[in-house]
């Protein structure tokens, strides 16, 4: 007989239970088995003092600084653009912040990110990861870095989640699929593929034939069963399926105060959702906001995001610190670049990796602060560059995660998880 794999297994036996739930939590479930059992991942030995879960704002599309985090008001790059004090004087920030602006004593910016990729996937890539694509090696997303290195304990829900997935979501890359990212959409429905539709008895009929397949599987290749560990990764899914955990994606139990507090909008669910779920230990929630493709009516399309972005973003700040949770979560909202200084034809601005803003709270990062500086009139470098290897540099310094630690990747190949710089200014009091 041809070797039968894991996944393989997992994916044709469950079949036989009536697993609608296989897309996607018996996906994860699946990858899952390729390594460690369900509910059993390693716990990690990190920091007790650093941040324990971090949220990542993705911005898709590639928001514009000058409309957003980096104001220029008064002069030719901004088109118009205005900007508004914050509550630390002296930072300012675009108009359509206003919620924001008012949290800036938690908030720090970083004005001058620098990325050598200006193309959507290469650049998503670059930011998500903190390296630049390579043919040799596909690198783990910065949340799959966290999940695997921090002390998670027993896990019924997966530890990694993408709401409102994006086009290129985060991956397990040399570490394994297993740390990808499980995606769902909008939390105002039910999290996809957990319930099952059998009737009881029938159910339970399925089941049953399921535990003849595995037992006659088992006859003479209990090695073989112990190494594929899919009677744990069904009993794992049965458990998940009716697992209390899977109320933390349920946003409709919140009190209605808290949910206005994030706005009626899919992305603000998503925010509130991500602070249910870091509440229920998950490590990394990803949370997608997209519309920043900015290369025509780019003033009009900004000040549409913002009014989504504002009472999210603010909402998550006040929420999580309500709840005693802000210093041991670390938000970052982020793009894979920004917008040129210049307005193209069509009222637009096209990709600017050079000089972009991205802003962090929580977790470990002083608030309050601003790194970098941009032209104003748009012609030369930014001051005080920030790379993006830097970045998560400082995102792993922050979560207590060794950034100089050596992996293996499957062909041998031996890969740091950043070769950057922690940026000591937002680190250090």
């Amino acid at each position: 007989m041809e070797p039968l794999g894991r996944r393989h297994f997992i994916r044709t036996t469950a079949t036989l239970a009536g697993a609608t739930w296989l897309t996607p939590i018996g996906q994860w479930l699946a990858r899952a088995a390729d390594g460690e059992a369900p509910g059993a991942l390693a716990p990690k030995a990190t920091d007790a003092s650093a941040a324990q879960s971090v949220i990542v704002l993705w911005m898709q599309g590639g928001p514009s600084q000058l409309e957003s985090f980096d104001p220029h008001e008064g002069f030719k790059i901004a088109g118009g653009t205005t900007k508004i004090q914050t509550s630390v004087k002296g930072i300012y920030l675009a108009s359509g912040l206003e919620q924001l602006a008012e949290e800036m004593g938690s908030v720090s910016l970083i004005r001058s990110m620098m990325s050598k990729e200006g193309d959507h996937e290469r650049g998503t890539y670059n930011i998500k990861t903190g390296f630049r694509p390579d043919p040799t090696v596909i690198h783990p997303s910065l949340g799959a870095v966290a999940c695997h290195e921090l002390a998670i304990g027993r896990a019924e829900i997966p530890r990694h989640v993408s709401i409102l997935s994006s086009q290129w979501p985060a991956r397990g890359g040399y570490l394994g699929d297993k740390w990808d990212a499980f995606l769902m959409d909008d939390p105002a429905g039910p999290v996809p593929d957990t319930k099952s539709y059998l009737p009881q008895d029938r159910e339970k009929r399925r089941l049953e034939g399921l535990n003849f397949v595995e037992q006659s599987f088992a006859k003479g290749r209990s090695k073989r069963v112990e190494e594929t560990l899919h009677r744990e990764t069904i009993r794992g899914a049965l458990k998940m399926m009716t697992s209390e955990q899977l109320k933390a994606f349920d946003v409709s139990l919140e009190p209605q105060s808290v949910r206005d507090l994030y706005g009626d909008t899919a992305f603000g669910r998503g925010c509130l959702a991500a602070r249910r779920l870091v509440e229920a230990g998950v490590r990394c929630v990803e949370v997608n906001l997209g519309g920043w493709d900015t290369h025509a009516n780019n003033h009009q399309f900004c000040a549409a995001n913002l009014k989504i972005l504002d009472p999210a973003f603010s909402g998550l700040l006040r929420d999580l610190r309500q709840r005693k949770l802000l210093d041991k979560t670390l938000v970052i909202c982020m793009g894979e670049f920004g917008r040129t200084p210049s307005i193209n034809p069509t009222g637009g601005r096209d990709h600017w990796p050079s000089g972009f803003s991205i802003a962090l709270a929580g977790g470990g990062i002083q608030g309050g602060r601003v790194i970098g500086e941009t032209d104003p009139e748009g012609k030369d470098e930014p001051k005080k560059q920030v790379k993006v290897a830097d970045l998560h540099s400082t995102v792993f310094e922050a979560l207590g995660i060794d950034h100089k630690k050596v992996n293996q990747t499957p062909i041998g190949r031996t890969v740091k998880f950043s070769e950057g710089d922690p940026v000591r200014a937002l680190l250090d009091a």
